[in-house]
């Protein structure tokens, strides 16, 4: 077989496609609704990039997060 690339696997895939607006065409309403739940969704992690010495380490910050964010949930149910 040898090193061509041509009979390697590809590294990533397109699946469906993006539909591109017309310029100047808001979207629609549904796009927009989506858009604010999305936005609205607290997530309890810190924004940026977090360097770990391990896996470990960040499955603990992770789990910690999440349960932070489950108490608060439960908390503003009543």
């Amino acid at each position: 077989m040898g090193t061509d690339t041509l009979d390697q696997q590809p590294i990533a895939r397109t699946v469906g496609r993006r539909l591109t607006l017309p310029v100047g065409r808001p979207p629609s309403a549904a796009a927009r609704a989506a858009l604010a739940a999305m936005a609205a969704k607290l997530t309890r992690t810190p924004k940026g990039v977090i360097r770990y010495a391990n896996h470990d380490d960040m499955i603990r910050d992770r789990e910690r997060w999440t349960v932070e964010a489950m108490v608060a949930l439960a908390r503003s149910r009543g």
